[in-house]
Formats: structure tokens, C-alpha cells, sequence
């Protein structure tokens, strides 16, 4: 366990806590942990590290949550494993570069990631609100393992957070699923992107895993929820907690990048 306060702990647990509940809900729950697991650790403590915890807890919930949709959701499993597959590779990839990666150059990067997601919902009002149109087609499936496995995978190996959003919304476009069903998919194909970057950072020596445990417990819980209550109130409202949580991480990031 790193040298860290039982405050901060509680923090991290919590926020593992809300991570699991919007990653199930709408992907992206690493938007909010891994800036809360490099602010919250030790300031020499690699980047590595706490991309490799980030890893090992979001895994935890990310299975939770595909449970869950596949027990009650449309999923075509046989599609999304496929995806998942080439996912895995891509992630392992991404993970060999992000060893060198600085903390400095993390934070913008998100910072301009969310805001070309939240710019693409906003202009795309329509967007994943109508019910799939029907089976995939073979140039729609070998689409969504290109872009959603091999190269959102490698993103998700190499830096990270909001592989989860991106899966959801590469899936929505490509197969022309609803945001509910593109979450549930994404879910599935999130586990083995995980599962990719997990093993490289493990191989590494970069996961702090009683940390990682302990917040592992609670983001099951979030995950698990999440995906209940995506189930239950649909894509309109997935919809909102997606741009919710966008301006929200964009806000605070922006302050942590040019305090007052």
C-alpha cells in the first residue's frame, strides 16, 4: 500500500465507487478515477502506476457491469467478443508505450478528449435515442473490430480514460445500436481491453494491487448499479449522464491545468 492518508483512501474508495455506477451507465469511469488516482497517490509515484491501478480496478467493475447486461440486455455477445478480442491486442500495445508516459502530459489529453466527445453528442441531439435497426453486417462488424477494437484499444492501453465513452459511441455509429445496447456491448468488449493493459502493467510491476483491491470492492458495486439503472431508465438518460459527467471532468481539469 503507498504511503497515503486513511482520507484520501475513503476518497479513492468513493471515487471508485461513482466511477463503477458512470462506467456502467453511459464508459467513461476512468475520466474520474484516474485523475483522483494521480492527484491522490504520492507525487513520485509514476504515472505507470497509477495508469496499472486504474487497470486492475476498473476490470473489477467493468465484469460486474457486462454481468449484468448480459443477463437483461440485447447483447450479441458472439460480435462483441470478436470485437473484444482484437481490443485486447490493441490495449497490450498501447500498454508497452504508456510506461515513459508523464502525468503532465496526461491531464490535457484528456481534457481534449472530452470535449470532442461532448461536442459530438451535442451537435448529434438523435444520437442513440432509436432502437437498433437490426443484425450487423459483415462490413459493419469488421468496422467496429478496427476502430473499436484495435484502435480504441490501443488508446485504452495507452492512456485510458474514457475508452468506455468512446466504445459506446464507436458502437452506436458503426452498428447502429441504441446508446443502452452499445453499452452493454461496450461492457463486454471493455473487459478484455482491460484485461490487455492489465497484464502488460502487471508484467511491469506497475499496479499497486492492495490499493487496487480494496477499491476493486467498491467499484463492483458502482458497476453493478450502474448497469440496473441504465437498464431501467434507457437512452434518454444515459444520454444525460453522459454530457453530465463530461462537463463536469472537463471543469475540474481545467482547474487542476490553471488554478485561479
Amino acid at each position: 500500500m503507498p504511503d497515503i492518508s486513511l482520507t484520501m483512501i475513503v476518497l479513492l474508495c468513493l471515487a471508485a465507487l461513482a466511477a463503477g455506477w458512470i462506467d456502467a451507465v453511459v464508459g467513461g469511469g476512468g475520466l474520474l478515477l484516474l485523475p483522483v488516482l494521480l492527484l491522490g497517490l504520492p507525487s513520485h509515484t509514476p504515472a505507470a502506476h497509477a495508469l496499472g491501478t486504474n487497470k486492475a480496478v476498473a476490470i473489477v467493475g467493468t465484469t460486474g457491469a457486462a454481468v449484468t447486461y448480459a443477463r437483461k440486455a440485447p447483447v450479441d455477445v458472439r460480435t462483441a467478443v470478436r470485437i473484444g478480442l482484437a481490443a485486447l491486442a490493441g490495449s497490450s500495445a498501447g500498454a508497452f508505450f504508456a510506461a515513459g508516459m508523464s502525468t503532465d502530459v496526461l491531464k490535457p489529453v484528456i481534457m481534449v478528449v472530452l470535449l470532442g466527445v461532448a461536442g459530438f453528442v451535442i451537435l448529434r441531439p438523435a444520437f442513440g435515442t432509436a432502437p437498433a435497426t437490426g443484425p450487423a453486417t459483415r462490413r459493419q462488424i469488421l468496422a467496429a473490430i478496427g476502430l473499436a477494437g484495435l484502435g480504441i484499444g490501443f488508446y485504452d492501453g495507452l492512456i485510458g480514460p474514457g475508452t468506455g465513452t468512446f466504445l459506446v459511441l464507436a458502437l452506436t455509429a458503426v452498428l447502429h445500436l441504441d446508446l443502452v445496447s452499445a453499452s452493454a456491448t461496450a461492457k463486454i468488449v471493455n473487459c478484455c481491453t482491460n484485461a490487455g493493459a492489465l497484464a502488460t502493467f502487471a508484467w511491469q510491476g506497475a499496479v499497486l494491487w492492495q490499493l487496487a483491491a480494496l477499491m476493486a470492492v467498491f467499484n463492483l458495486a458502482g458497476g453493478t448499479l450502474g448497469a440496473h439503472t441504465a437498464l431501467k431508465k434507457g437512452s434518454g438518460f444515459v444520454r444525460v449522464v453522459l454530457l453530465t459527467v463530461v462537463f463536469a471532468l472537463v471543469a475540474n481539469l481545467a482547474y487542476e491545468q490553471w488554478p485561479a
